[in-house]
């Protein structure tokens, strides 16, 4: 019987080369699949994966395109543009300050405007400092989670050409409608009346205290519609935001982290799986980053530094201006001018175009170390690896 059974096998694997021949090849089967019909060698795979097949039998083997294009360019020197875009608006805006600043009446000609929230909140003069130091905090904390996004000169120039872009708004609507003190307690500098060189001392100074008022640079009154101690707050925290939201999406194959980046030590495998397990491990980061950013602008009307409407209006065009942005950025059809695509007609249309035409989809939100190289002291193996890193190393042994 077992010289019969043999001759069969035989016979049937002749007429498997035969038919390979003839230019037929045999449908792939899945690991599971191989192990009903007895075969506990799948072909193809290495020895590595063979055995990691055996004791995981739900995988099969997925073939993947190599991609010929990259989808997300970074493109540092259009990122270069937007600083500088960025950057000569907020010198304007202190140059406007200082302009504007001429224009204010005294405030005991013109008493400031009724505001309700200052009917029934009384002033605290500590508020506005709270507020500037939870600026500054969410600063920080935004230049360090940018430092580790993968694709930050992407980030990076979004952030750029909004910030400079509200901040040429806020420009003209101080220019254009000068507003009086909002409280008693202002101490405006006295006026230059044509002194440009004392003027030009003054821009130099606001620039140097990043027109703060605890580092003693904001003296100058008048820039009050609107507010850009709310444009700050809020706009940061929407960039913290919606980042990390972003993480807890990537989740496809073709952002896992290469072989090179699998040798990283322990605290880059530890990144990597915070970064597919969020956002559930970061709501209390959201949180706080909400907190700050809410308290920082409730301080602004508690310390009657700005009229409501000047808040409001700041919190409005800021959040409109993120949000129409990246729904264009990541929606293709957005991106093309058409007759039924009404946002293409907005002025600044052809410098989102010129920053955004080469990035093809939603930017993954993925992280990476911000040098090439770690320290040595990082470089030591990790011990935990998930099941497809584990598959991956053993194919490069293989190999």
């Amino acid at each position: 019987m077992n010289t019969i059974e043999t001759a069969k096998l035989e016979e049937h694997m002749e007429g498997q080369n035969n038919d390979a021949s003839n230019g037929y090849t045999r449908p792939t089967l899945s690991v599971s699949e191989e192990n009903k019909n007895g075969n506990s060698k799948p072909k193809g795979l290495s020895n590595g994966l063979r055995k990691t097949a055996k004791k995981y039998p739900d995988y099969i083997q997925i073939a993947m395109p190599a991609e010929t294009r990259n989808k997300f360019p970074l493109e540092w020197w259009k990122t270069g543009i937007a600083f500088v875009y960025a950057l000569f608006n907020l010198i304007l805006t202190t140059v406007m300050i200082t302009v504007v600043h001429e224009r204010v009446p005294p405030k005991e000609l013109s008493p400031p405007l009724p505001d309700k929230f200052f009917d029934y909140v009384d002033r605290v003069k500590w508020a506005f400092s709270v507020s500037e130091i939870n600026g500054m905090i969410l600063v920080g904390l935004w230049i360090f989670q940018w430092l580790f996004l993968r694709y930050k000169s992407i980030v990076g120039r979004r952030f750029f050409f909004i910030i400079g872009t509200l901040y040429l708004y806020r420009c003209i609507t101080m220019y254009v409608t000068t507003l009086p003190v909002p409280g008693m307690h202002f101490q405006c500098a006295p006026k230059l009346n044509g002194d440009s060189q004392a003027k030009l001392q003054r821009i130099l100074r606001l620039i140097s205290g990043g027109g703060l008022s605890i580092t003693g640079s904001h003296i100058l009154c008048g820039d009050f519609l609107f507010s850009g101690h709310t444009v700050v707050l809020t706009l940061i925290y929407l960039f913290i935001k919606e980042l990390l939201l972003g993480v807890g999406r990537v989740r496809n194959l073709s952002v896992l982290p290469t072989q090179h980046q699998l040798k990283f030590c322990r605290t880059d495998c530890q990144l990597w799986s915070l970064i597919y397990d969020s956002p559930r491990h970061f709501w209390w980061y959201h949180l706080i980053c909400w907190l700050m950013s809410a308290a920082g602008i409730i301080c602004i009307l508690v310390a009657h530094e700005h009229y409501t409407v000047d808040v409001v209006i700041a919190y409005y065009i800021t959040t409109r201006l993120f949000w129409w942005y990246h729904s264009m950025a990541n929606e293709k059809t957005l991106k093309v001018s058409s007759q039924t695509n009404f946002l293409s007609r907005a002025w600044w249309y052809p410098i989102f175009y010129f920053f955004e035409k080469n990035v093809q989809g939603s930017v993954p939100c993925s992280f990476s170390w911000p040098i090439s190289w770690p320290p040595s002291c990082f470089k030591s193996s990790c011990k935990k690896y998930s099941r497809v890193q584990k598959m991956g190393e053993d194919n490069e042994k293989s190999t």
